[in-house]
């Protein structure tokens, strides 16, 4: 396969890479699996890039006040 942008995949390879990259993507132990799964469902239709998804879900994350008192990530 020569890639894993949009242009470059079918749906159908699209869709391999990523339960290849979650691996059981049933996740019958507790569905979390299956929410990643849908997390990358517009990567799989086509919509989205890889990349633009996992930024999205990252940016959810990042904090806007690391640069004032506490420098701190965790706050042990």
């Amino acid at each position: 396969m020569p890639g894993y942008l949009i242009k470059d995949t079918t749906k159908e390879e699209r869709k391999q890479i990523v339960e290849e990259s979650l691996g059981n993507i049933s996740a019958n132990c507790d569905g979390c699996m299956a929410r990643f799964a849908d997390m990358y469902q517009d990567y799989i239709d086509g919509k989205k890039e890889i990349r633009e998804i996992n930024m999205e879900f990252n940016a959810r994350y990042v904090r806007g006040d690391m640069d004032k008192e506490e420098k701190r990530s965790c706050p042990m």
